[in-house]
């Protein structure tokens, strides 16, 4: 089973579309949703989520359509959006309360482990966490009710190093149970590529790539050349490229490029940024 299948998905604004958006997540498995702020990747999750009605194709999560309408389906998704959404003057423990309430699954046992493992207070309101407080006991929430997936739009964005990878270790052993499965989107590439075995790449409402992470890392590769020797290759061989001084640099398909070039290895982030140059 696929833990997510995104068909034809469309949603229209003013001045934004997202436009024929198709993916798939296996179950057991991470994907990292990329792309600059505006991509979609919030509109994206929003309509995942039930919280926006999309404007043509489907949606499946944990092989059930309309997931939105699904009790069991909801209670099997664990949630982390960018702004934790809590009450303000709420502690961990009336966290606890009102989740217990919430999930049929609710687990207090796991909960106040993550709790402790956090260093979280347990007496100081809501709005008084730092951000990176806010977020763990977002993923606290999250993981405490045995969900089968988990949807997290930023759960990064504005945290120290030492805290991101502190969440990214958690996210990791998550997926060691092979039925579960992560949806996570950043704009920090370097935590993805970390952890994910898949990555789609939005650029302005357009799906560019959705392939998996180690398929991405062996067909492209990094060329530095002079600018006559790039514009000799097949124009279908160059993903993206940069113009520079005394020469020029390019992201290249390994399949379409002469052996006789001398290509290293590419990291996620900079196929992303060339490809996003380009477009």
């Amino acid at each position: 089973m696929n833990a997510i299948e995104i068909k034809n998905l469309k949603k229209n604004f003013k001045d934004f579309s997202l436009q024929d958006l198709n993916l798939t997540l296996p179950q057991g498995c991470i994907m990292g949703l990329i792309g600059e702020n505006g991509a979609g990747k919030s509109t994206t999750i929003r309509m995942m989520l039930g919280l926006a009605r999309p404007d043509g194709g489907s949606i499946r999560l944990l092989g059930k359509e309309n997931p939105q309408e699904d009790m069991a389906v909801k209670n099997d998704i664990g949630v982390v959006l960018d702004e934790v959404g809590l009450p303000h003057s709420a502690t961990v423990r009336d966290v606890e309360r009102i989740m217990r309430c919430s999930f049929k699954n609710w687990d207090s046992d796991v909960y106040w482990g993550y709790i402790k493992q956090f260093g979280l207070p347990e007496k100081k309101g809501f709005i008084k966490f730092s951000k990176g407080m806010k977020m763990k006991l977002g993923i606290a929430v999250a993981l405490s009710h045995h969900a089968k997936l988990l949807i997290l739009d930023e759960p990064t964005s504005g945290l120290d190093p030492l805290v991101r990878d502190e969440i990214i270790e958690i996210l990791n052993d998550f997926t060691r149970d092979e039925s579960h499965s992560i949806l996570i989107s950043s704009h920090i590439v370097s935590d993805l590529e970390k952890i994910c075995d898949y990555i789609a790449f939005l650029h302005k409402g357009k799906l560019m790539l959705c392939e998996e992470k180690d398929i991405l890392l062996e067909q492209y590769g990094f060329l530095q050349t002079t600018a006559e020797n790039l514009d000799s290759l097949d124009p279908a061989a160059i993903k993206g490229r940069k113009k520079l001084p005394y020469g020029a640099e390019a992201i290249v398909d390994r399949n379409l490029v002469p052996q006789s070039f001398d290509i290293r290895p590419v990291t996620i982030e900079e196929l992303f940024v060339y490809m996003a140059k380009d477009n």
